[in-house]
């Protein structure tokens, strides 16, 4: 399949036309459609996609208000229902569910049969074990089919699935498994990552150890016994495995917990449901990323790859594509060859290999990708790619420029008059609601840097300082809508504390004197362009993102201060606006200790066994003390502002912190970083 074709966004545009006799003069007058008749629109995604259900909804929006809105009560759906409506016809049409391939190059393919046989056997192996509605089911495993199936088969009883990369070190999983307390763990024993395999039966042993209510465990190992080895179950056949249904379950009913990281705390455990996720996921995938069912004539043979691990917020929504009949291609592995011998066409030669139409990926990659130079020629066959997505950082205007000019040129020999003028679907969003608030529109005018839209149903606006909307100004994103994919609430979070402080802390209820609700901060700065097009300016809070992976501080403090040599610590993250990402980590040594490589290599070490190697900072200095407020808080924030080029009297109030006396130092320290980065401009 070669575009053009009918974008997705035009067919809904003229279903509404056509069913509901709307009609409007531009996107942006549909979008505020959308964020104003809420129930309307939202009720419109619902027949759009033909969403079944047992029993009727008695409304779209129960109660207009956030957090705590209901939808869709009465209705019963089901995700992996919803996935397995795709299999007679698009089996039927030749296409399978999965493609997928690791570092080794090969491919497989996993049918749409298999992928429900699969699901079903291991969905009544798991209510043999005793799992049932609710019950949480933990998974440490890579980026392969046999995990989405696994996710499959979990959301097929109503259980609650939850997933970590292995690459993450023991700590960080069991920071995020004890709070859930799961009752099944399926895990994996090795994993080969940048050409090297990587042992993980020590890291289960510590999982079995540290989480005492797992009462079975599943194992994705040749070496396991068999009742207990994942590739046995998925192999049984019966009468009962053919018969199997997905259970259907209340529209809010929880289907997966993930984890985005705060300053502050272990990771926040965010419960989402089974109808808010396909409400949510079916719009952004389809009419915003212009990603059509792979069995429809309009989009036959589409093929959907977004490169992720398992620990990235991006995995769910690639598995999301199935919800609408999409073929998706997954990739386990590193993107980048190995450290002896780095490849940045390693996933450009899967793209060719498996024929996907669609290739997204965080914007670090397709950053290192030009530093490389890469040869797009020599990949193999991208005649099918018609459209790149980039996400988990802001994408730079050269970056996007580059491909460009080089798929411009290669349209010449691909015969794809799409790749003449490659669209980019530039999308930002958050683990925190499984969604993205910007992102694309295929029927819009694109500009390298920016990001064409704020997305249907996405109340999205840019406040200043005083909590006013405002335009053409950079401020914080916020949400003053609900939408159905907003958590449910964290997991075990009493009173919705730590929920209500992480979104609503900042805009409470009547924040303005307006007797408006609480609007939800996002933790982005954004610019809203006239013309609606925006532009993502990083981080506005502490947190770390490393590639697209968010990480809290507070889980790389605890990993650098067990070291008896670090009294204190301070990281911030520079990732700003397409530019590389910086991170500075600064340490307080007890004294006589010396920052000298062999204390380098120990606090980098630290950081990989409790974290992951994605976090290592990119420089570490010594300090005499690490800025706090009179209440003891690390000054992380004003920091990173500092070094962004922000005036000091802007950011800091000497008479607030508890050790004024240290802030000379960084004052030096953005000077000097600030004026060599005005040399390398």
């Amino acid at each position: 399949m070669t575009a053009p074709y009918v974008p997705q966004m035009a067919l809904y545009r003229d279903w509404l036309k056509e069913t509901r006799g709307l009609a409007f003069a531009d996107f942006e007058a549909m979008r505020r459609w959308s964020v104003t008749d809420i129930d309307a629109f939202w009720q419109s995604v619902w027949d759009y996609f033909d969403l079944r259900s047992p029993t009727p909804h008695t409304a779209v929006l129960a109660e207009r208000k956030m957090p705590g809105a209901v939808w869709f009560p009465g209705a019963s759906v089901n995700y992996a229902r919803q996935v397995f409506r795709h299999v007679v016809p698009a089996h039927n049409a030749g296409l399978p569910a999965l493609i997928a391939s690791g570092e080794d190059g090969r491919l497989s393919e996993t049918s749409w049969p298999e992928l429900q046989r699969k699901s079903a056997a291991l969905a009544l192996h798991l209510k043999a074990k005793g799992v049932r509605a609710g019950d949480r089911v933990a998974a440490y495993l890579p980026n392969i089919p046999e995990t989405i199936i696994a996710f499959l088969a979990t959301a097929s009883l109503g259980a609650v699935w939850s997933v970590c990369a292995p690459d993450m070190a023991a700590p960080a999983v069991i920071d995020r498994f004890k709070q859930i307390e799961p009752k099944v763990l399926i895990a994996c024993d090795a994993v080969t990552y940048a050409g090297k395999r990587h042992d993980r039966q020590g890291v289960i042993e510590e999982l079995r150890r540290a989480l005492p209510t797992v009462e079975h465990v599943i194992l994705h190992s040749d070496a396991a016994p068999s009742e207990t080895r994942l590739s046995s179950i998925f192999a049984r056949q019966s009468a009962e495995i053919d018969a199997f249904e997905p259970e259907w379950l209340p529209f809010d009913h929880p289907l997966w917990i993930v984890y985005s990281s705060g300053t502050t705390g272990l990771p926040k455990p965010i419960l989402h449901s089974h109808g808010g996720i396909i409400a949510v996921a079916l719009p952004l995938s389809t009419l915003h990323n212009d990603l059509g069912c792979s069995y429809h004539p309009n989009s036959f043979g589409e093929r959907f790859h977004w490169y992720s691990s398992t620990g990235w917020i991006m995995w769910n929504c690639q598995a999301n594509g199935l919800l609408n009949g999409t073929t998706c291609c997954i990739f386990d592995g590193s993107p980048g060859g190995t450290k002896d011998k780095p490849d940045w066409t390693t996933l450009w030669r899967f793209v060719a290999d498996a024929k996907a139409t669609f290739f997204g990926a965080g914007a670090a990659f397709f950053a290192n990708c030009t530093k490389a130079e890469i040869d797009l020629a020599a990949v193999g066959d991208l005649s099918g790619l018609r459209a790149l997505g980039s996400t988990g950082s802001p994408l730079s205007a050269d970056t996007q420029a580059w491909f460009n000019e080089r798929f411009a040129a290669l349209s010449k020999r691909t015969g794809n008059a799409a790749q003449a003028d490659m669209w980019w679907a530039n999308i930002s969003g958050g683990t925190d609601f499984a969604g993205a608030f910007i992102g694309g529109n295929r029927e819009l005018a694109q500009t390298p840097g920016i990001m064409q839209c704020r997305l249907l149903g996405c109340a999205v606006e840019a406040f200043d300082e005083q909590g006013r909307a405002v335009i053409d100004e950079v401020g914080e994103l916020v949400c003053t809508e609900p939408l159905p994919s907003m958590p449910l609430r964290f997991w075990n979070d009493p009173g919705n504390a730590r929920y209500l402080s992480s979104y609503f802390e900042t805009y409470p209820d009547n924040f303005d004197g307006s007797g408006r609700g609480p609007v939800w901060r996002h933790g982005d700065w954004l610019k809203i362009n006239p013309d609606g097009s925006c532009v993502i300016y990083g981080r506005s809070d502490a947190t770390i993102n490393r590639h697209g992976l968010r990480m809290g501080t507070s889980e790389l403090y605890s990993a650098i201060e067990a070291l008896p040599e670090v009294l204190d610590s301070m990281v911030v993250d520079l990732e700003y606006l397409g530019r590389d990402s910086y991170m500075p980590l600064f340490v307080v040594l007890r004294e006589g200790v010396a920052l000298d490589a062999a204390m380098k290599a120990k606090i980098n070490k630290a950081v990989e066994a409790g974290l992951s190697r994605r976090f290592l900072p990119n420089d570490i200095f010594v300090v005499a003390e690490i800025p706090r407020t009179l209440s003891g808080k690390k000054q992380e924030l004003p920091v990173k502002k500092l070094l962004l080029g922000h005036p000091v009297e802007k950011v800091i109030n000497r008479d607030a912190m508890a050790n004024p006396g240290c802030l000379d130092w960084y004052l030096d320290f953005a000077r000097s970083y600030l004026s060599k980065q005005a040399g390398a401009a």
